[in-house]
């Protein structure tokens, strides 16, 4: 099966990778990949060799009710990373609309034994940014629902007894880069500063192993969002639904997000990335 494609005035932005063939174990799910810059440049990772299940960019989180549905090792309380079968798998049930501007699907966020325990409906869509010839916008627009008859708590492992900031799990954006790219928003610089704030945007500026820059400019912060942030580590980006305190869905109910990425060729400073956050 192909992928489906995203494209901006004719210039091929990504690939929607629907039904990847994976070990359990590495949380099976619809991603991004790769991301390109309008000049090509790549800017997502897949299968990295440091955390296997970090795949492009996706929704996932570590604790859903008790199921793993990030991939790797599951923080236990009092214990650590521990490999549990606990793992399972986010799967694309439907299209709602298809076209090479807007991926319009439904999903089922599935425990080991195939229960469902959220429903979703998620579009993706790539646009240009007039004004600004050398940047597209990503916009993933994603509605999570819980079973009539029972609430779901999503967790991560901070939430599960972690310290360090540890709070992932959400929009997660994996990037690639040649060495550690910087993080930044209007007010904030580093890591240190900018992993658990709630500033509106945020910024990584890096360099891809090909040798072209860019930058990425995260918006789209929801109510008791923060920004999970590495670079020393590895570079990666997450909205995260469960930073310092479970997230529950009550029975029925849905929570919507709207998670916005401007994809842009070159170095950008913050002036300009805040100009992009706010296109």
């Amino acid at each position: 099966m192909t992928e489906p494609q995203l494209v901006v005035d004719g210039t091929p932005v990504a690939s929607y990778v629907l039904a990847p063939d994976l070990d359990v174990r590495h949380g099976p799910r619809p991603y991004l990949h790769p991301v390109r810059t309008l000049a090509g440049t790549q800017v997502t990772d897949v299968l990295p060799a440091d955390h296997v299940w970090h795949l492009g960019a996706s929704l996932a989180v570590q604790d859903v009710a008790g199921t793993n549905l990030w991939g790797g090792r599951t923080y236990v309380r009092g214990t650590g990373y521990t490999w549990r079968a606990d793992h399972g798998r986010i799967v694309h049930t439907g299209w709602e609309h298809l076209a090479t501007d807007r991926l319009d699907h439904r999903l089922h966020w599935c425990d080991p034994t195939g229960r469902v325990l959220l429903t979703e409906r998620r579009v993706l869509a790539a646009s240009a940014l007039p004004g600004h010839q050398s940047a597209w916008r990503l916009d993933l627009t994603s509605t999570l629902t819980a079973p009539a008859d029972r609430d779901i708590t999503l967790g991560s492992p901070a939430t599960n007894g972690r310290p360090g900031g540890a709070g992932y799990g959400g929009f997660f954006w994996r990037a690639v880069t040649a060495e550690p790219p910087e993080v930044c928003t209007a007010r904030l610089a580093g890591e240190e500063q900018v992993n658990g704030c709630a500033e509106p945007w945020v910024a990584m500026r890096a360099r891809a192993p090909e040798g072209g820059a860019y930058t990425l400019v995260f918006s789209g912060l929801g109510d008791g969002d923060r920004w999970f942030v590495r670079t020393a580590m590895y570079p990666g980006v997450c909205v995260a639904f469960a930073f310092e305190q479970t997230l529950t869905i009550p029975a029925g109910t849905s929570r919507r997000g709207h998670y916005r990425v401007a994809v842009a060729d070159g170095t950008l400073d913050r002036d300009t990335a805040a100009t992009l956050a706010d296109a």
